[in-house]
């Protein structure tokens, strides 16, 4: 039995996912639920999972346009894809889009918890690290929090995501399109104000009352999250 894994089933058949997480959380596994590819994106990008089950045929986003949109992200949770179509060709399909395992429907529930376990030991990539530290700053994937000098900072979701990139990228300059195509999803007007804004409020959440400051503005270029007292390159 697996025990303090937590996956993402992304099922559009609300019976059949309700099957399985019931069936994962009587075996000790936490679930969480997305009923559309585009839920399923979004939940995956801004939660830990441990393992990802995806149906491929699912509305609004199918599943390996979901795949390929969390590598492109450099988001590499296991993913095992759940499928009707089970031909060879589908399945290399499947994951050549980046999907790790591909379980043909039917299927008995027994194999795919076997599957899930496999995928559940399997290290992440250093990119997943579960927790970031830049100097005495210290953000928690997989708890959602963040710390500096022990003191709790509270964060909106979407200036954790934006915290989470930059301390990823610790020491790199992060360009105004990428923040923009990686935290905000965006392909388009990288002139726009919300990442001043966002950045803004980001800074003053954990810089005020903190020394040495750690966010910096690159003018021309983008940000950068760096511990001053690192030497510079």
């Amino acid at each position: 039995m697996v025990t303090r894994m937590k996956i993402l089933i992304v099922e559009d058949d609300l019976e059949a996912a309700a099957y399985l997480a019931k069936a994962f959380r009587e075996a000790g596994i936490v679930c969480d639920h997305a009923s559309d590819g585009e839920a399923g994106l979004f939940m995956a990008s801004e939660n830990a999972y441990d393992v990802l089950v995806v149906d491929r045929m699912l509305p609004r986003r199918d599943g390996l346009s979901l795949i390929t949109e969390l590598r492109r992200k450099d988001i590499h949770t296991p993913v095992l894809i759940l499928s009707a179509l089970g031909q060879v060709d589908d399945r290399v399909t499947g994951l050549r889009a980046g999907g790790d395992d591909y379980l043909p429907k039917p299927y008995a529930f027994s194999e795919l918890l076997a599957r899930i376990e496999v995928l559940g030991r399997r290290k992440g990539a250093p990119e997943q690290d579960m927790v970031y530290r830049v100097g005495d700053l210290e953000l928690d994937r997989l708890s959602h929090s963040v710390r500096r000098q022990g003191k709790e900072i509270s964060l909106q979701p979407r200036e954790f995501r934006l915290l989470e990139y930059l301390m990823k990228n610790a020491g790199q300059v992060v360009t105004r399109t990428m923040l923009l195509e990686n935290v905000w999803d965006y392909h388009f007007d990288p002139q726009t104000n919300v990442i001043d804004v966002h950045v803004s409020r980001l800074r003053s959440k954990i810089e005020k009352d903190f020394d040495p400051p750690l966010l910096r503005t690159i003018r021309g270029a983008g940000y950068m999250i760096k511990d001053d007292r690192t030497t510079d390159t």
